[in-house]
C-alpha cells in the first residue's frame, strides 16, 4: 500500500522520517521525500507496510515540522483504498454525518398508509387533475402552469372549479390574450387574490407567446422569473408539465407538517425556508412524493387548526403530539 502526503515539507530527497509518533501509530510509519513524477510539487511517496490487523483504508491528517520554517504543516494524507483510486479524508466527521430527523423513516411509512386510499382533495382536485390531457403538449403544460397560479391561498376545491370554467371557454394562450381582463375574472373568481391574479395571468400569458412559442419555460429560473409564479409553482411545474424533478414543492400543508414533525434542523418561518431544509437531508428520490403525501395529509388529518392526533399513526412519534 502507498500513501501520498499533499503539502510541502522541508528535508532532503533520501532523507527518511519517522510519523509514527505524530500519526499516533504503533508500527514504524516512515516518509521520505521522494519524486513521485517530474512534477514533484504533486506529492512525495509515503512507504509503509500492509498491517493485516487493520484491513482498512489508511488516512489521516498530521502536522508535520518543517526544517526550512520552523512551523508545523497541516498535511492531508491521502490512501490508495483496495478498490482503486485516491481517495482524501474528510476534514471533519460533521462533513460525513449528514443530520436526519429521528424517527423520519417510520413517520413517512405511516403517512403513505394513511394516504393510501387516496381520497384527499388533491388527490382529485389537484394540479395533476385540472388539465385537459387530450390536449396539445404545450398546451397542458400551459394548463398545469395557470392551475397552480390560480391555487395560491386558494382550496383546491375552489381552484378545480374555476379550471373547469376556463377550459370550458377555452384555455390557450391565444384564447386568454383575447380576454378581456373583466371576463377573466369572473371566471377564476373566487379563488384568493383572484384581482392581482387575473392580472399575472396576462402578463405571464403574453410573455409565454412572445418569447417561448407559446409554450412554457423548461428551467425554474425562468419560470419564477415569470408574473406570479414562485418556487413551490416552478418546481411543482416542472415535475407535473415537464416530468423533471427539480425540488421540493412547499406549500402551507408542507411547511407545517415539516416543522411539527422536525423534519428540520431548527424551525423555518416559510415555506421556501423549509424547501431548503428538506432538501438538505431528504433523499431525492422522495422528493416527487412529497408535496402529495403531506398536502392530502394536512387536508385530512394534520390540519391547521385542531389537528386529529386521535386518528394519527404518528401520534406516538410526532414531537407535537402532545399539544394536539
Amino acid at each position: 500500500m502507498v500513501v501520498f502526503l499533499m503539502g510541502g515539507l522541508g528535508g532532503q530527497a533520501g532523507e527518511w522520517w519517522n510519523l509514527s509518533p505524530i500519526l499516533g501509530c504503533m508500527a514504524p510509519l516512515y516518509w521520505c521525500r521522494e519524486e513521485l513524477g517530474p512534477d514533484s510539487s504533486k506529492g512525495y511517496g509515503l512507504k509503509v507496510p500492509f498491517s493485516p490487523l487493520s484491513g482498512s483504508r489508511a488516512h489521516s491528517t498530521a502536522t508535520v515540522p518543517s526544517k526550512s520554517s520552523g512551523k508545523g504543516k497541516k498535511v492531508t494524507v491521502l490512501y490508495d483504498s483496495s478498490e482503486g483510486g485516491i481517495a482524501e479524508k474528510e476534514e471533519t466527521d460533521s462533513k460525513r454525518l449528514k443530520w436526519e430527523p429521528g424517527n423520519w423513516r417510520q413517520q413517512l411509512d405511516n403517512i403513505r398508509e394513511m394516504r393510501r386510499k387516496k381520497d384527499a382533495p388533491v388527490d382529485q382536485m389537484g394540479a395533476e387533475k385540472c388539465f385537459d390531457s387530450s390536449a396539445p403538449p404545450e398546451v397542458m403544460r400551459y394548463q398545469v402552469l395557470l392551475s397552480l397560479m390560480l391555487s395560491s391561498q386558494t382550496k383546491d376545491q375552489v381552484t378545480s372549479a374555476a379550471m373547469l370554467r376556463l377550459r370550458e371557454h377555452g384555455l390557450t394562450v391565444d384564447n386568454v390574450l383575447q380576454t378581456d381582463d373583466v371576463t377573466l375574472g369572473q371566471l377564476i373568481y373566487p379563488v384568493g387574490f383572484w384581482k392581482n391574479k387575473v392580472k399575472y395571468i396576462k402578463q405571464t400569458t403574453a410573455i409565454l407567446k412572445q418569447q417561448y412559442g407559446s409554450d412554457i419555460p423548461s428551467t425554474v429560473r425562468e419560470l419564477v422569473n415569470l408574473p406570479g409564479v414562485g418556487p413551490k409553482m416552478a418546481h411543482l411545474v416542472m415535475n407535473i408539465a415537464w416530468n423533471n424533478v427539480t425540488g421540493i414543492g412547499v406549500d402551507t400543508h408542507v411547511h407545517r407538517i415539516s416543522n411539527r414533525l422536525k423534519w428540520v434542523k431548527k424551525e423555518t418561518k416559510t415555506p421556501e425556508e423549509t424547501r431548503v431544509a428538506l432538501e438538505d437531508w431528504l433523499p431525492r428520490d422522495l422528493w416527487s412524493e412529497i408535496n402529495w403525501l403531506l398536502v392530502g395529509f394536512g387536508q385530512q388529518i394534520c390540519l391547521p387548526v385542531n389537528p386529529r392526533c386521535k386518528e394519527c399513526l404518528n401520534r406516538h412519534i410526532c414531537p407535537a403530539a402532545k399539544r394536539c
